[in-house]
């Protein structure tokens, strides 16, 4: 229905680069900035206003993305491969890398609901994809153009879930991975991952950012192709989320989607898929894209407040949310180009707001990584600033398993995860979310005494 053709645009200077050309980097050779897909045939960008444009029927595509709902081959079974017409980045998409990512589901939060004021508050938790995070379905996209190109080597710098997602689509790949990670600062369980799946892993005396560093030289020296969210393919991966929520809502998209900020190429990635479906006539609006940022790796915030987004200064990023602890992110500029087109907002959250709004999340029979948990702490200040109304639609994307950091979890719960300064003020309401676990005599009567005490609490 759509051509299956693409070209790349520089984000800063605006230069069109042929994809066979481009740098092992991604960066624009002009200027150094990241760049973007856009495709001729139908992108807005895409080609000049006086070039025919062979825009595709919003009602058939809606119906074919159906359709495909009920077929069993394993790119319809998709949910980024599913909707391959927005992104036509392969030669050969029948033979794309997949675990079947995508198609995560969206919860309603009734009880967050509720304490907030607000008539509909969902939860699109992409840590239901196959390795436990959103990562997974920009991974398809740029792993399937790495082997299309025929790399037999991929790589990253991660903070953890990037690793696990690109180690397992390179496993099913029959291709080999290198993963470089921060010594000491990732979670066991997403380590855990990227070995299993069979990565070389390598721990460096570093942050991210000097992973980063590290994995640019060495990719410049080796052939070896890069696979962290520099990498435009990932996005176009990463934007499907939005179609799912557009069609889980009959084409009516939310008033507010609320997004954790990292690396910031998810908020971007997402905020492209609804400035697409807005142009392709598949929906009639977008909604304001949200950041949220951890206070300890602020970057994009700070920007933001200071320079309206025109520039960045680099922070020493010190958050317990592992996946969004990164001081120098990639993709800043479009990020905040994105909130800007979309009208949104970037916010900060404390280390005590980030536990706290993890375990509502997790008593909603939910649960969520430290970082997606940014997202609804981020929500709260928004309400309570009201920048966000009782009747309209929220949706948070939560973007990683709550098993994807279990030592965070039991350290909250065990009173361990905070100091005293950084529960200031949050004390009671920490308080009533813990659940300690029990030590008792193996006797009926010891375990009936706490259930009688459950129950008049």
């Amino acid at each position: 229905m759509l051509e299956a053709s693409h070209q790349l645009r520089c984000v800063g200077c605006g230069a069109v680069i042929p994809p066979d050309t481009v740098e092992k980097d991604f960066r624009c050779v002009d200027c150094g900035e990241l760049l973007e897909v856009e495709y001729p045939s139908w992108s807005e960008a895409g080609a000049p206003f006086s070039s025919p444009r062979r825009m595709p029927n919003p009602g058939a595509l809606r119906w074919l993305w159906q359709e495909r709902l009920q077929s069993r081959l394993p790119i319809d079974q998709s949910g980024v491969w599913r909707f391959r017409e927005l992104l036509p980045i392969l030669l050969h998409p029948e033979q794309a890398v997949t675990l079947r990512e995508g198609n995560t589901p969206l919860y309603r939060l009734l009880q967050s609901a509720e304490e907030l004021g607000l008539e509909q508050l969902y939860a699109k938790h992409q840590g239901m994809n196959p390795t436990g995070s959103f990562k997974d379905t920009g991974m398809t996209a740029a792993l399937s153009q790495a082997r299309e190109q025929g790399f037999q080597w991929v790589a990253c710098a991660s903070t953890g879930n990037t690793s696990a997602a690109m180690a397992a689509y390179a496993a099913r790949a029959r291709m080999n991975s290198l993963v470089l990670l921060p010594e000491g600062k990732i979670s066991w369980s997403k380590l855990s991952q990227a070995i299993d799946y069979g990565a070389v892993t390598c721990q460096l005396n570093t942050d991210f950012d000097g992973c980063v560093r590290v994995l640019a030289e060495v990719v410049r020296r080796a052939p070896v192709y890069l696979l962290n969210s520099v990498n435009p393919y990932r996005l176009e991966g990463q934007k499907t989320p939005a179609l799912e929520i557009a069609e889980e809502f009959d084409w009516q998209v939310p008033d507010h989607v609320i997004v954790p900020g990292g690396n910031l190429a998810n908020g971007s990635a997402l905020g492209k898929g609804f400035l697409e479906m807005m142009h392709l006539g598949l929906t009639s609006k977008v909604p304001k894209i949200t950041v949220v940022q951890a206070e300890g790796a602020n970057p994009l915030y700070r920007s933001l407040l200071d320079h309206d987004g025109s520039e960045i200064h680099p922070v020493q990023a010190n958050t317990r949310a592992t996946a969004i602890r990164i001081g120098n992110p990639a993709s800043w500029r479009k990020a905040a180009r994105v909130i800007h087109q979309t009208g949104g907002y970037c916010e900060q959250v404390s280390e005590a707001e980030i536990a706290l709004a993890k375990a509502e999340i997790g008593q909603e029979g939910i649960g969520c990584e430290p970082a997606s948990a940014v997202t609804l702490g981020g929500l709260k200040k928004l309400v309570r600033r009201g920048k966000i109304h009782s009747a309209e639609l929220v949706v948070l994307l939560l973007t990683g398993h709550t098993l994807k950091d279990s030592e965070y979890t039991i350290d909250f719960h065990r009173e361990k995860l905070l100091t005293a300064e950084e529960s200031a003020g949050l004390e009671r309401e920490l308080a009533e979310k813990r659940r300690a676990t029990l030590s008792l005599d193996a006797s009926a009567d010891a375990v009936l005494r706490v259930l009688e005490a459950a129950i008049q609490a």
